[in-house]
């Protein structure tokens, strides 16, 4: 049986962003529609306001122009995550904080890291990349005459995440033709296959389709409810299970960081992100080692004492994925696929290399989900347990001892195995290209180069020679001199905001 009719259940950023990807992928095929049910009565939950720079490729293939993008989303460029505070206060100082930066270390060739290595008094970040340099200056990473989704350093975007859903709608029904209905779904109804047959609706009836979409988020109202997938739990890893959120409004004159800074403390860390007109400040923890009332009060205090004039939430965090994330005629995206915890932006991350999958390789009858649906749960699998490794190596790299919190963390009983193996490798060797040796490695070796030795890990290499530490020390003045020329030549993140808001950037 062809593949005619596809629907999405759920709106919010997970499923427009599966609204364009499959919009734009079936526009032109014969006789196939999109549909999108979002309920009117659900809001977005609205806190994933992070990115990688993966979005660009998907935002620009989607015909999204960046500068509208920018000024109706409240965007700020996002050059790095500076992490505060990760590691023991008595061994790195009260204000240690290293840069996982979104341009390649070591870009002159070769590879700094043995060099750093042999001499750790440098923070490596600022070692092996200018970007640093461009990002404690505060600078945006691209000037006014530079092309939309071109920079002169890596980036991605903070974000409104509910602003961002509806730009990312109009786009949807606009440009691919995706038709949008508003109604709740009651009920789901099997067919005698155990497949999904069609959704009963308050407002539009009982409503038939061939292929679904769950997006309904922590509900997962198809995957869960329906066809009784079961989650697979990855708590005694990620140990953090709640989030308060709170939005913080800032002086419209007010410099604006062009990096997340996640702040560490006793039992989990603090997201602060800054748009055009607010932050969005998260305190994420672990009610194992801290009560919501001492969590309450230490956000108020990381606030200056402003939490009691604002309006908060406080977010349970199911940390896990599903067992499978396409079944029967059902694949699952957004947080009805899975969520781990906001370190590293992972939750759009997973939704649109997700979407930007299905959408390549979607089937054109039900006969084809048979060899397609295998290798879709394969390859998803693989990617949501890469990540948990890849945010456990945070927590498990750190030397803090002031908290159980911290200690429990380093416990090999909570650490992936594969992620094990991996730093048993890495204390003999650098890590290199070989060590990722997939493509659908969400987060490879810049990534984790960053991070490992952000936080000072220990890899025994040999002494260099003095011409290959003669070559390094110039390749580092190099990189130094080039971070610096960009501080200078670089304009002012709001500058750059404000100047796009009222020109433009230069379309493609």
């Amino acid at each position: 049986m062809d593949i005619k009719k596809v629907v999405i259940v759920g709106g919010g950023t997970a499923g427009w962003l599966a609204a364009n990807h499959l919009g734009k992928a079936l526009l032109n095929t014969e006789g196939v529609s999109v549909t999108l049910i979002e309920s009117p009565d659900i809001p977005t939950i609205g806190v994933g306001e992070g990115t990688v720079p993966a979005i660009r490729k998907s935002l620009q293939s989607f015909g999204i122009s960046e500068t509208e993008f920018i000024t109706q989303c409240d965007v700020t460029f996002k050059q790095s995550i500076k992490f505060s505070n990760w590691l023991n206060k008595d061994n790195h100082g009260s204000d240690n904080s290293f840069h996982h930066l979104f341009n390649i270390p070591s870009p002159l060739g070769g590879d700094l890291t043995p060099f750093w290595l042999n001499n750790r008094d440098y923070d490596y970040s600022n070692l092996v990349s200018p970007q640093f340099v461009a990002c404690e200056a505060l600078k945006a990473p691209k000037k006014i005459t530079t092309p939309e989704y071109a920079g002169a350093l890596g980036y991605a975007y903070h974000l409104n995440a509910a602003k961002f859903a509806k730009l990312l709608a109009k786009n949807g029904r606009d440009r691919f033709c995706v038709e949008h209905i508003i109604a709740n779904v009651s009920e789901v109804k099997l067919n005698v296959s155990g497949a999904v047959g069609s959704l009963v609706t308050d407002t539009h009836g009982e409503l038939v389709y061939d292929f679904y979409i769950d997006c309904t988020g922590f509900e997962a109202l198809i995957i869960e409810k329906a066809l009784k997938v079961p989650f697979v739990d990855k708590s005694a890893q990620l140990l953090v299970d709640r989030a308060i959120a709170v939005q913080v409004p800032t002086n419209i004159n007010a410099p604006i960081p062009p990096f997340t800074i996640a702040t560490a403390h006793q039992a989990g860390w603090i997201w602060d992100i800054a748009l055009t007109n607010r932050r969005g400040v998260g305190f994420v923890y672990s009610t194992k080692y801290m009560d919501d009332e001492t969590a309450i009060s230490k956000l108020d205090k990381y606030l200056g004492g402003v939490l009691s004039d604002l309006s908060y939430r406080v977010l349970p965090m199911k940390v896990g994925y599903r067992e499978k994330f396409w079944h029967q005629n059902c694949v699952c995206l957004g947080l009805a696929q899975g969520f781990l915890e906001p370190l590293e932006a992972t939750s759009i991350l997973l939704t649109d290399f997700a979407a930007s999958y299905i959408a390549n390789r979607f089937p054109k009858s039900v006969e084809q989900i048979q060899s397609i649906q295998p290798q879709f749960n394969q390859v998803m699998e693989y990617a949501w347990e890469r990540v948990v490794e890849f945010i456990k190596l945070h927590y498990c790299l750190s030397d803090r001892t002031d908290s159980q919190f911290w200690i429990d963390n380093r416990d090999p009983s909570t650490i992936p195995d594969e992620l094990k193996r991996r730093l048993s490798l890495w204390e003999s060797y650098v890590p290199n290209r070989e060590d990722f040796f997939s493509k659908f490695e969400v987060f490879d070796l810049d990534n984790y180069l960053y991070v490992l030795y952000g936080m000072k890990y220990h890899t025994q290499v040999k002494n260099l020679t003095n011409e290959q530490l003669h070559l390094a020390n110039q390749q580092s003045l190099q990189i130094a001199k080039m971070g610096k020329q960009l501080a200078e030549e670089l304009p002012d993140h709001r500058e750059l905001l404000n100047k796009i808001k009222e020109h433009g950037l230069q379309s493609i």
